[in-house]
């Protein structure tokens, strides 16, 4: 199976540094127009099947890029569901002692009324184990920065997330066989 994992078009959130998880927003100007721009420079990859994790950021996104809307919606491929941190800035929560506790205690500390990392990744991997039942060659997922960057962090079995954290509009092509990756790029 070859995964296209391509992170969704800049949202007002993303613009403001804010904490951006399972609240469901739109792209906002800017990131429409990023996402026209970079479907002129990139060759997106096509796919049998176009997946979203089912939020708007992402849904729009396909649509711009590849003027469709999802096949199937796979909502275990949203972003981590930060709780009472969503919508809110470092800045705004740098004195919060719930912030420092699970800042402290990452992965295993869940975010109050939110989800832990380590959930999250279960989550993530039920998700892949959906697509892969799909049996198709070439599949394309529209989701988010943290899903991709956890996805290339556990099948490379490295600890470098934020190595692997793709800008907007761009992601990753994946080849599996079986449980391992065969080979990867970026674009």
């Amino acid at each position: 199976m070859t995964l296209h994992l391509i992170r969704h078009g800049i949202t007002e959130a993303n613009e403001k540094k804010l904490y951006l998880g399972h609240t469901d927003l739109s792209l906002s100007k800017k990131g429409r127009l990023e996402l026209i721009r970079l479907k002129d420079e990139i060759k997106y990859p096509l796919g049998e099947i176009y997946v979203t994790s089912g939020l708007k950021r992402a849904d729009e996104t396909l649509m711009i890029l590849y003027d469709k809307k999802p096949d199937l919606k796979i909502k275990e491929f949203m972003e981590l569901n930060f709780g009472d941190f969503e919508m809110k800035s470092y800045d705004d929560l740098k004195l919060d002692k719930d912030y420092i506790k699970w800042v402290d205690n990452f992965p295993k500390e869940p975010c109050p009324n939110g989800e832990n990392r380590e959930d999250f990744l279960k989550r993530i991997q039920y998700g892949i184990g959906k697509l892969k039942e799909l049996k198709l060659n070439e599949i394309v997922v529209i989701c988010h920065g943290g899903v991709i960057a956890s996805i290339m962090e556990q099948y490379l079995n490295k600890k470098n997330f934020y190595d692997f954290l793709p800008s907007h509009g761009h992601g990753y092509t994946i080849c599996f066989e079986n449980e391992e990756i065969l080979d990867y790029f970026k674009f």
